[in-house]
């Protein structure tokens, strides 16, 4: 990792659509539209950002594809060249590589919760930061994270579905400034910025594999750009392809009376065999001198498969005529995802800059189980089932205008920013097929539906949808040469909830001189349930029990205490540092703290309510044979104190090229302040899933040499520890204290030629695994299957190499 990626974007900072600076203070060198995409990664790369406080800053635009970037918040830049050295081809891997305040663990849970990758920002949960690409809201997943896993409950955007050769940086703003970024930037958000070159392009190969032989992949990307007319315009085409085999870090099957038993079968326990196609374009045409036509697209195709729990030839759910020896059900997701962005945005309107846009995003999951059965119907039963599909879209319509005031008495004019979008989001759950969920009648005691991962019915099919009304306006203005301010207000309302939040935020910077700034903010923020958090219901079905989750709206959730679900409400507080103590090294600190009300959460899973066993209690809505039920809830307040440091130092040695440190730290802890509800609704298991499967504390620290055609990079990783459940029922004196873990990243690269690069390297050099969880209680909740607590932050598949080449034309 080179140290440029922990450079916060300051006033003065540059991006894509900006003149390239070596420093604040330096002229600013103009940029040709041809190469002002990759002279832009390269500088952000090769040159990072000195602290601007001599009054040197960008803007705030209509027309800038960049987040609405103050100079009183923190935002961290990550070029396209950075997140390439990590060898890492999905990039949300990549910037968890890069950014300490950010955890992605590689294994995202049981069941469906494997089918996405999850991150995390600032310890906080997955779905309360807000993912935006070219400054546009992405829609979200139709995968909602109902089982056991490290972001459990939640149902974030997926941008590992944008081709990673289409990005030319990505912004990473840890502040929760929810009125200037968005209603759900809780936690912070993410801004992935795309290419706009006018010509050339790139193509990557890349091989890869774990020590431990298994998981081989082969990644294909390229992204090529084209000129659109005589004026600057252009279009940006990228596409991505990797097909991943399957891992396993299972322990060896151990069921009592079972022959098979002491074999090596269990296969549940890694990352299931994947082929993903990604595809997308970003384009400009201008129409007049002052209007300008635009369109980003991205579309995804994903096939996933990953295996279940086992069940033997002893179990009432196997028909021993198909399996003899019992069977392992495969659950399996075909994925199709896209959005498109466009719209006009044009200057000098009355001194107005503007920006109308139209944006659609759609994401389709059909689930299937494979070599699988329903004893129920005997003989008579299907081996692979149709589950069911979730659907998840949002338009949306909105415009924004932002211009400059002189003020008189103000040494600075003062910039305004006023917006305002309609959003119309649905989450829909389409039943399987009728053998997939119901009961055939032929076996006493069988649980009805496909063995691994029951269908859902009719009666559990539902289309829900929502209409938001979003305004909000935010003002950059400098009280005296060297002191800004920033202060913005957002209000909106969900009709679903008959909501309007209020939202607002004041941020300050004081600029002491060339080299030291300080700065602080106060906001208030809210984030409302997902479609998917209210409506989402699955059965699923392990060799001995069923687990539900509920739809916390719905009859089923309220017998067993819901009160409905309502959204949260956060009070983010934080102070920084900006500094250049020395020429070539850059420091950036924070401290924060974070509270929020009514924080949602999955409840206990619960095997019985009030003492009446939760079978009887769910009978009456067609659920007998659910053994654990949970629902999504409101379930406490929470406090979140944390900070982060991040430096970087370049150092010239001569002959002998250009060293580059780095260092980043971030620490964060979770507590609950306040209980909304009793101890039996929200119990030690749904408590720990909710604070402690992120990493308290995470440290980095990386040198780059690059000494003519030759760079070595090198990087070190602590991860804190997290709390690993194996079971809900699990008493305290069993459950998994993942121990902290230490990462060595190795990439040694050369340029071949001047256009081509090849490449090899290793994450997790050394093949570190986190501690094994205990034999017994293994074997007593999976038959051995959890050999390693599946939440460890720095995940359990042990040393991962590959070899890569690019080639740039």
């Amino acid at each position: 990792m080179v140290g440029s990626a922990l450079t916060p974007l300051r006033a003065g900072a540059q991006t894509a659509s900006s003149p390239v600076m070596t420093s604040s203070h330096a002229k600013p060198k103009p940029v040709p539209r041809a190469h002002a995409s990759t002279a832009t990664a390269a500088h952000v790369a090769l040159h990072p950002e000195s602290i601007s406080v001599s009054g040197v800053r960008r803007v705030n635009s209509a027309l800038s594809d960049s987040t609405q970037v103050h100079s009183t918040t923190a935002v961290q830049v990550v070029s396209a060249e950075q997140l390439k050295q990590t060898g890492e081809t999905n990039v949300m891997a990549a910037l968890e590589q890069l950014t300490p305040s950010l955890s992605s663990p590689s294994f995202s849970g049981l069941g469906a919760n494997g089918f996405v990758r999850t991150m995390q920002l600032r310890n906080l949960s997955a779905d309360q930061t807000l993912i935006l690409v070219n400054g546009k809201r992405r829609h979200l997943t139709a995968n909602f994270n109902a089982n056991a896993g490290p972001n459990s409950g939640t149902e974030p955007a997926d941008i590992s579905l944008i081709p990673i050769t289409a990005i030319d940086h990505v912004e990473v703003i840890t502040d929760g400034a929810s009125a200037l970024y968005g209603q759900e930037a809780i936690a912070g958000a993410v801004n992935i910025v795309l290419k706009k070159d006018t010509h050339g392009g790139v193509f990557n190969i890349q091989n890869s594999g774990y020590y431990a032989g298994d998981g081989q992949a082969v990644d294909g990307s390229a992204s090529y750009a084209i000129p659109l007319g005589h004026n600057g315009g252009f279009m940006d085409l990228a596409g991505q392809v990797t097909h991943s085999q399957p891992t396993n870090r299972s322990g060896i099957y151990e069921k009592a009376g079972d022959p098979q038993s002491g074999q090596n079968l269990n296969r549940m326990m890694g990352m299931g065999r994947q082929m993903l196609e990604t595809f997308s374009a970003n384009g400009e045409m201008p129409i007049t001198p002052d209007v300008k036509a635009y369109l980003t697209a991205t579309y995804s195709h994903r096939d996933y498969e990953t295996p279940q729990t086992i069940r033997s030839a002893a179990n009432v759910n196997t028909i021993t005529e198909f399996y003899p020896n019992g069977f392992q059900p495969v659950m399996g997701l075909t994925e199709d995802d896209f959005q498109v962005n466009g719209g006009f945005r044009g200057k000098d309107f009355h001194k107005w800059s503007w920006d109308t846009y139209v944006t659609y995003g759609r994401d389709y999951q059909n689930y299937r189980t494979l070599d699988s059965d329903n004893a129920t119907y005997g003989l008579n039963s299907q081996t692979s089932f149709y589950d069911g599909s979730n659907i998840a879209t949002e338009l949306v319509a909105g415009g924004k205008m932002s211009r400059n005031f002189k003020v008189g008495f103000l040494p600075k004019p003062i910039n305004f920013m006023f917006g305002g979008e309609y959003r119309h989001d649905t989450f829909q759950l389409e039943a399987g097929d009728l053998q997939s969920w119901s009961d055939g009648g032929m076996r006493a005691g069988a649980t009805p539906g496909a063995g691994g991962h029951a269908g859902a019915a009719p009666v559990d099919a539902s289309n829900s949808s929502r209409d938001v009304y979003d305004g909000y306006a935010n003002v950059d203005l400098y009280v005296t040469p060297k002191w800004e301010w920033t202060l913005g207000g957002h209000v909106a309302h969900y009709s679903d909830l008959n909501k309007t939040a209020e939202t607002g935020t004041v941020g300050t910077r004081y600029n002491f001189n060339k080299r030291w700034a300080i700065r602080a903010s106060v906001g208030v923020g809210y984030r409302p349930p997902t479609l998917g958090q209210e409506n989402y219901f699955i059965v699923t079905d392990f060799p001995t029990y069923a687990t539900s989750q509920l739809p916390a709206n719905g009859a089923a959730a309220k017998a067993l205490g819901s009160n409905g679900l309502k959204g949260e409400t956060s009070r983010n507080y934080s102070i920084g540092v900006d500094a250049t103590p020395l020429d070539n090294w850059h420091l950036s600190a924070n401290l924060y703290r974070i509270a929020i009300n009514d924080r949602m959460a999955n409840s206990t899973q619960f095997t019985s309510y009030n003492g009446t066993p939760i079978g009887d209690i769910l009978k009456n809505y067609g659920l007998a044979s659910v053994t654990y039920g949970q629902y999504y809830m409101n379930a406490a307040n929470t406090l979140t104190y944390g900070g982060d440091v991040t430096t970087d130092y370049t150092l010239r040695v001569g002959r002998m090229g250009t060293l580059r440190f780095n260092m980043g730290i971030n620490f964060a802890d979770t507590e609950i302040s306040h209980y909304n509800v009793s101890q039996q609704l929200f119990n030690s298991y749904a408590q720990n899933t909710l604070l402690h499967t992120a990493p308290k504390n995470r440290e980095m620290v990386g040198v780059q040499w690059k000494w003519k055609r030759l760079t070595i990079r090198a990087e070190e990783e602590r991860y804190g520890t997290v709390t690993y459940i194996a079971s809900p029922s699990l008493p305290t004196s069993q459950w998994t204290v993942v121990k902290p873990g230490y990462i060595t990243n190795l990439e040694v690269g050369y340029d071949v030629l001047d256009r081509l690069h090849l490449a090899a390297g290793a994450n997790n050099l050394f093949n570190y695994y986190p501690n094994q969880v205990n034999h017994a209680v293994s074997v007593s909740t999976s038959n051995g299957s959890y050999k390693y607590p599946f939440n460890s932050p720095y995940g359990f598949m042990g040393g991962f190499y590959y070899v890569k080449a690019s080639l740039q034309f």
